[in-house]
């Protein structure tokens, strides 16, 4: 008589294993951002603040409504920055991450840029950016592949250099190729770091393309935000801040989607609820 084991677990299968965690993390944020609003609401309440300095979200809603396709153009143009930005830095950041880790002289050259990329205030950059890209989108996509860069490339290398020593052990007794073995076993086993740092850069990539355009601009949610508050268009404002906090929740889920997808064999623990 073969032995049960003390406990059992039924792992979703087809479908239900993309769909279930997505669903449940885009559930609670749905209830999350209900409760943001309650908050927000018996605050306006509470304090009797005037609504040019913090309007209620029902005011917010009318201002949105009044104005959709202005708030919906403006935002394709955030849009479109943040992807071009996520996708120049993912590649400028992975590769920089592949070329530190593999080879020696490109080590002692890039990492310094990498630390640089990061210490130098986004706020100090932007104007150089405009004064050297222009108001167009080219200066913002560059504004948000350097916000975006540095997290790929560090936890991508962090991945890269912790490769389990067995597996490197046993690629060197088969081959002496470096780009072999960084091909065939350092960056597929570092591939879930990468999406960590792809995870994070998803949610920061709004950062650089509304900064950019707070400094300068013609279209764009940064580009409103700035001109409602000239204006003393708060409800405005805030209905182009909502937008924006909607736009970087799709393109969160949507990368986090992709990657659970992509990285069909990277373990995930599920959560112990058993103490909520």
């Amino acid at each position: 008589m073969t032995a049960q084991p003390p406990f059992s677990v039924t792992r979703p299968r087809g479908m239900a294993r993309w769909w279930g965690p997505g669903l449940r993390n885009i559930g609670r944020a749905l209830v999350t951002i209900g409760g943001l609003l309650l908050l927000w609401q018996a605050v306006v309440w509470a304090t009797g603040v005037a609504p040019y300095i913090l309007p209620a979200p029902r005011v917010v809603a009318i201002a949105w409504l009044g104005r959709p396709d202005y708030l919906l153009t403006n935002a394709a143009v955030t849009a479109a920055e943040m992807l071009l930005g996520l996708l120049f830095g993912g590649v400028l950041g992975a590769a920089s991450a592949v070329l530190i880790a593999a080879v020696a002289p490109a080590r002692r050259w890039l990492m310094p840029v990498l630390i640089v990329s990061q210490a130098v205030p986004v706020f100090a950059l932007a104007p150089v950016l405009v004064l050297w890209f222009g108001y167009g989108m080219a200066s913002k996509v560059v504004m948000a592949t350097l916000i975006i860069y540095f997290p790929v490339a560090a936890a991508f290398l962090d991945g890269l250099r912790r490769t389990e020593p067995g597996w490197l052990d046993l690629a060197h007794v088969m081959t002496r190729d470096r780009w072999a073995i960084v091909r065939a076993v350092r960056i597929p086993a570092a591939l879930p770091a990468l999406a960590s740092g792809l995870r994070v850069a998803a949610a920061v990539a709004p950062i650089g393309a509304v900064i950019g355009e707070w400094v300068g601009s013609g279209a764009g949610l940064g580009f409103v935000m700035l001109h409602a508050n000239g204006r003393a268009q708060t409800d405005l404002m805030f209905a182009a801040l909502a937008t924006l906090s909607a736009l970087a929740l799709i393109t969160y889920f949507a990368m986090d989607w992709g990657l659970r997808r992509a990285l069909p064999w990277q373990p995930e623990s599920p959560p112990d609820d058993r103490h909520l």
